[in-house]
């Protein structure tokens, strides 16, 4: 399923269909976009995306996005933030699609500390995170989605 992927610099027709259209069952559907307008925002407006939103796509079709941010400006650090399409979820493809944006941060952003963050009770991306080789490092209370929520902080220090 994952072979033959292109990864490109995210359009406006792919942001909109992402923020608008994607929706996850329950309890994923917090990684809707519509359930928090700051993420949303962020999505649909081109300045805000910049040149560090992606697009993950198989014969013309969308299947996922990732993002990625300098941790801090002065560090060999980014962070990590990606999507699968919600129909391809909890099917057994998450390894994979993981290590080909992997694969892409190694050829783009050589040297760099990953890090991510996922909501503590997402088991399928934290078993699929320490899979391809992210190890737990703390945990974080964020304010998102209209309330106050525990997240797993990783990396892919070995």
């Amino acid at each position: 399923m994952f072979d033959n992927l292109q990864i490109k610099k995210r359009s406006q027709k792919e942001a909109d269909e992402i923020a608008d259209y994607w929706k996850y069952p329950a309890p994923y559907d917090f990684y809707d976009m519509t359930a928090d307008k700051e993420d949303y925002d962020e999505m649909i407006d081109p300045l805000a995306r910049g040149d560090k939103f992606f697009s993950i796509t198989k014969d013309q079709e969308l299947i996922g996005f990732f993002c990625v941010f300098p941790k801090e400006p002065t560090t060999n650090e980014i962070e990590l933030g990606l999507g699968m399409k919600p129909e391809l979820t909890g099917k057994g493809l998450g390894e994979r699609f993981v290590k080909v944006i992997i694969e892409y941060l190694k050829g783009n952003y050589s040297g760099q500390v990953v890090w991510l963050s996922v909501a503590d009770f997402n088991q399928r991306a934290l078993k699929v995170y320490e899979q391809v080789g992210f190890n737990y490092v703390t945990e974080k209370l964020q304010k998102t989605n209209g309330g106050e929520h525990n997240f797993i902080v990783m990396n892919n220090v070995k």
